[in-house]
């Protein structure tokens, strides 16, 4: 297929076919050991939007970049919807389960019903629609790559709003992923209701502190 201009080429290709309106899903927070993972659903119109120049996979955006492009997308969108699942369902589902079932809220979330779902990376059992996961789809496909900035902004607002309850992990800065300093943080303070249990690290760090205090 030929490139189009804006990572355009899956959905324009798509919408010939009569198979539009196409949706891209994507999270983030996957990799995070405190607080939610935020799966988002986004349809935009087919044609270019100059405002949305320069968008790609949000891991390769400043902050700034990316809060510029939220507001950008939500105004262009034709339908979004943004889905965050807790810590607490993480932790009794797993993190697999939570994020495809959160791809499914998304999409059914949307104003509009897909004709088409482009996914990245893995395929969402129980999707209405026809899908196509894409790998490396936050770079190569629009509609995905507007999830993506959705997803990371979402997030990472609600986690600095979760920071004022819990001042004490320095969220702000590291956002809920297993950094040293965040890390650091749960060995001396213990895990907060809002951390992945499920996850080793977190676990390790929450044991460290209770052995700790046992021996003050």
């Amino acid at each position: 297929m030929r490139r189009l201009k804006q990572i355009r080429t899956y959905e324009v290709a798509l919408d010939k076919a009569g198979l539009g309106p196409v949706a891209g899903v994507d999270e983030a927070g996957r990799g995070a050991c405190f607080g939610p993972v935020t799966i988002a659903a986004c349809v935009l119109p087919i044609k270019p939007i100059a405002a949305l120049e320069g968008l790609t996979d949000s891991k390769k955006l400043s902050a700034k970049k990316r809060e510029l492009l939220f507001d950008e997308i939500r105004n262009a969108a034709v339908s979004y919807h943004v889905i965050h699942i807790p810590a607490a369902e993480i932790d009794r589902r797993g993190i697999q389960h939570a994020n495809l079932d959160g791809a499914r809220r998304a999409v059914a979330g949307l104003d509009v019903d897909p004709g088409y779902v482009l996914v990245d990376a893995f395929r969402v059992p129980g999707l209405r629609a026809p899908q196509l996961p894409v790998v490396g789809g936050d770079y190569t496909a629009r509609c995905i790559a507007a999830a993506s900035v959705l997803a990371k902004v979402s997030r990472d607002r609600l986690v600095v709003e979760m920071a004022r309850d819990y001042p004490q992990y320095g969220l702000e800065g590291h956002k809920g992923y297993s950094t040293k300093v965040h890390m650091d943080a749960v060995r001396r303070h213990g895990a907060s209701p809002e951390h992945r249990y499920s996850y080793a690290n977190v676990r390790d760090a929450d044991r460290f502190h209770t052995e700790l205090r046992g021996h003050v």
